[in-house]
């Protein structure tokens, strides 16, 4: 396991900045099926869990799915989940999106957009991070290059917490 260190408060300070702290409210049940099966986010509790809603339209969400995978290839054996939740009408549309990908993180597929409506989902990609308790710790909205040290600060501070 990494030995992970705690941040200097001001950095965590300024996570406030592109994440909204959530009042610790349990994380909406979610039972979707997957590129190789299905997925029950109960069945992650007890890890940090990076939770993706995307659209194979959506450009900034092409950009994230790189970062999503180098944090699981990152944390993953500290304890880290990334699901990306696809919310395409039609899953060909996914599918082509992801051909273009390299995986090695939990996609799961809703049509119907029900799971985003559970989350309150105001834009894509809408990231939330969950904690090992199953507990939303964080909401983020977009995502571009200035996101990333802080996205990742928040994931290494709620991997610290046991």
């Amino acid at each position: 396991m990494k030995r992970l260190s705690l941040f200097p408060v001001a950095l965590w300070m300024s996570l406030l900045f592109i994440t909204t702290v959530a009042t610790a409210n349990k994380a909406p049940a979610i039972h979707l099926p997957t590129v190789d099966g299905e997925m029950d986010l109960a069945q992650l509790e007890g890890k940090v869990v990076y939770l993706d809603f995307w659209a194979s339209w959506c450009d900034p969400c092409r950009d994230s799915f790189p970062w999503m995978a180098e944090m699981k290839e990152k944390y993953g054996s500290d304890g880290l989940e990334v699901v990306a939740i696809n919310l395409d009408k039609e899953r060909a549309l996914a599918d082509k999106f992801l051909d273009t990908m390299k995986l090695n993180f939990i996609v799961a597929f809703d049509a119907s957009g029900e799971s985003a409506e559970k989350y309150k989902l105001r834009g894509m990609p809408g990231g939330y991070l969950i904690g090992r308790d199953g507990s939303i710790q964080a909401s983020h909205l977009g995502f571009n290059d200035r996101d990333k040290v802080k996205l990742e600060a928040a994931i290494r501070v709620l991997l610290l917490q046991r």
